[in-house]
């Protein structure tokens, strides 16, 4: 076997342990919009598309992931409001290509006024707001 299939296996068997032995990262969206209003999302992937997910206020909806070696990232579409008119579209999670995190988590907030974010550690912060389509 030459040193480049030396290697390449090598990685690959690295990559392979890491993800059964390492936390997965996650987003989490909840919905603190008012009574009545339900939130719509729907997260795409380089690899996934994860569907569209109805939230009443209060609930949630989290999904699990372990980083690629090249690139992971997930853009989301929100929609709330009366026939779904009020819009945000944004990444939710990214990592650069080589660099691989374990146990990150994004928490998105979707208030009247816009999406919040926060890691968890500090207060939420109004990232996005809502535009009227």
């Amino acid at each position: 076997m030459n040193r480049l299939s030396c290697f390449l296996l090598t990685i690959a068997l690295i990559v392979g342990c890491s993800n059964a032995l390492w936390e997965k990262n996650s987003v989490h969206f909840k919905s603190s919009l008012r009574a009545g209003n339900t939130l719509r999302i729907r997260c795409i992937s380089n690899d996934d598309d994860l569907g569209v997910h109805l939230l009443s206020p209060g609930q949630t909806y989290e999904f699990s992931f372990h980083d690629s070696i090249l690139k992971t990232y997930f853009d989301c579409t929100l929609d709330q409001g009366p026939n779904f008119s009020f819009h945000v579209s944004f990444t939710a999670y990214k990592s650069g290509g080589g660099i691989i995190r374990y146990g990150k988590t994004n928490f998105w907030d979707a208030r009247e006024d816009g999406m919040y974010f926060t890691h968890g550690e500090e207060a939420p912060k109004l990232e996005y707001k809502w535009t009227h389509v």
